[in-house]
C-alpha cells in the first residue's frame, strides 16, 4: 500500500491504518528508536505511541514525507524516553555515542549559550547542503537517527573506515563553519 493510501485510511479514521503504518515501515522506525533509546521493549513502546500520535494528528495534518514525518516523531518520542530513562542511569546507546562526537565539533560551552536555535539549525542545514547528497546522507544517519558507524557506512555505501575519516572531516568543517558564523567561540 502506498503513503497516500495510508494516509488516506487515517483520514477516514480506519483502524487499518495502523496496521499497514506498521507492516511498511515498523521494523525502520523500531531500528531508529532502539538507536536511540538501545532497549527493545523501550523502542517498542516508541514506535506504539508514534502510532498513536499519528492517528490524533492525522487529521489535520496531511504530511508530504510520510516515512520522514514518521521517523521525526519516533526519534522525539524515543529522545523524551531517553531523558527520562537516563535519570535512573541507564545504559549507553548510539545516541549518547552520538552526541558525544557531534559534541567534540561544537563544544561544551555552546549549549550553555542561549542561541537562537532557530538560527542554529540554519545554519547546520547550510552547512550540509554544501556537501554531496552521499555525505549529507552520512552525517543525517549518523547524528539525525543516530545510526551505528556500521549502519550509516553501510546505509550511504562507505566502507567503515571511509565513513568514520567523512565524519570527521564534516565534524571538523562544522566546528570550522559555526566558528566562521559566530556560533562558537
Amino acid at each position: 500500500m502506498e503513503d497516500r493510501e495510508i494516509i488516506e485510511l487515517y483520514w477516514q479514521r480506519d483502524e487499518n491504518a495502523i496496521r499497514e503504518t506498521d507492516s511498511r515501515y515498523g521494523s525502520y522506525l523500531l531500528a531508529v528508536a532502539r538507536n536511540i533509546l538501545n532497549d527493545q521493549e523501550d523502542s517498542k513502546e516508541a514506535v506504539n505511541d508514534t502510532y498513536l500520535k499519528t492517528w490524533d494528528s492525522i487529521p489535520p495534518q496531511r504530511p508530504n514525507a510520510f516515512l520522514v514525518w514518521l521517523s521525526r516523531i519516533t526519534r522525539s518520542l524515543a529522545i523524551d524516553r531517553l531523558r527520562f530513562l537516563t535519570r535512573k542511569k541507564r545504559g549507553s546507546s548510539q545516541y549518547d555515542v552520538s552526541l558525544e562526537e557531534i559534541g567534540e565539533c561544537i563544544g561544551e560551552r555552546s549549549s550553555e549559550k542561549e542561541y537562537d536555535l532557530s538560527l542554529l539549525k540554519d545554519a547546520i542545514s547550510s552547512f550540509l547542503r554544501s556537501f554531496p547528497q552521499k555525505q549529507r546522507n552520512l552525517f543525517l544517519c549518523r547524528y539525525f537517527y543516530f545510526d551505528s558507524l556500521k549502519e550509516a557506512a553501510a546505509a550511504c555505501g562507505f566502507s567503515e573506515s571511509g565513513a568514520k575519516t567523512q565524519l570527521f572531516r564534516m565534524r571538523a568543517a562544522l566546528k570550522e563553519y559555526l566558528e566562521t558564523e559566530g556560533f562558537l567561540s
